[in-house]
């Protein structure tokens, strides 16, 4: 396949259009790029993007700074264009899955476009990563060239894409295990994962009865770990029993009774096992407290 001709702005760059070039180069892997507001260049090119003054998906044009804007999503927040090349292409980015492309909209795409379109309610506050992009661009203390700082910006925002897809694709995976868990438990009150997987989002959506997890540790041991009584806080459902509060080994052993009981964290929150079988028992000892 011919390469195509990208164009986007130079000068000063901001996220929207780093984030654009970087999520364009997950999908066409050879192409030309050329910074500039030459009308002429621009004509020419197979992809313009935040720059140009016009907005056709069909013909692969992407500006947001023209008279009315380029349309906005269903929350009010305006499309960048960032957003306006994801909603074309980022399905294809995220290889397929609706329901990632749609997570990395939610939490990435459209917090870039808020901030550039100058939409900030209900950005979070504290430094960005659209800041973060912006510090890429030469002060006037240096002689950086703009189109060098560019792609060294491209690279950095590459890797965010890659990683923020990836966590997205992680936590709806994990979400289909975790509710055939929540399922699949002989008691609702303890739920069992056979291997670790991010759970509080789920167990809070799916059940109000979950007090317990119980899933292997990394280095092939047993934990238990309370449900908080909602996200994000330390109180829990039902902590586990106070007598066992800062205990480990041969104490925690004889308090519990468990041969191979490890440890009990000071906060009540999470202890462990060394056995599968030993951690349901102190799942069913804390449920009896």
């Amino acid at each position: 396949m011919t390469d195509k001709t990208i164009v986007t702005h130079n000068g000063n760059f901001h996220a929207d259009d780093v984030f654009s070039i970087a999520a364009l180069k997950s999908i066409f892997p050879s192409f030309k790029l050329i910074r500039t507001r030459d009308l002429e260049i621009i004509a020419k090119a197979d992809i313009v993007l935040d720059v140009g003054g016009e907005y056709d998906a069909d013909a692969d044009r992407f500006d947001h700074h023209q008279r009315g804007g380029a349309g906005e999503r269903e929350n009010g927040i305006p499309y960048s264009s960032f957003g306006l090349i994801w909603q074309k292409y980022g399905l294809e980015i995220c290889q397929g899955n609706q329901d990632v492309a749609n997570a990395v909209d939610a939490g990435l795409v459209s917090n870039i476009d808020a901030i550039d379109c100058g939409h900030v309610e209900g950005v979070i506050k504290g430094i960005t990563l659209s800041q973060t992009i912006s510090m890429f661009n030469p002060t006037w203390q240096e002689d950086s060239h703009f189109d060098t700082c560019f792609d060294e910006a491209v690279d950095f925002a590459s890797r965010v894409l890659t990683r923020f897809i990836a966590s997205a694709n992680g936590g709806i995976s994990a979400k289909a295990i975790v509710a055939k868990a929540i399922d699949n438990a002989e008691d609702p009150r303890v739920i069992v994962l056979e291997k670790y997987t991010p759970w509080k989002r789920t167990v809070h959506a799916l059940s109000e009865e979950a007090l317990y997890m119980i899933y292997p540790s990394q280095t092939g041991q047993w934990r238990i770990q309370t449900v908080p009584v909602e996200l994000g806080s330390f109180e829990d459902r039902k902590s586990l029993p106070k007598q066992w509060a800062g205990l480990s080994d041969k104490e925690l052993k004889e308090v519990t009774g468990i041969d191979d009981a490890m440890f009990c964290h000071n906060g009540l929150f999470i202890a462990g096992a060394e056995s599968f079988e030993s951690t349901m028992k102190m799942a069913s000892i804390a449920l009896q407290e």
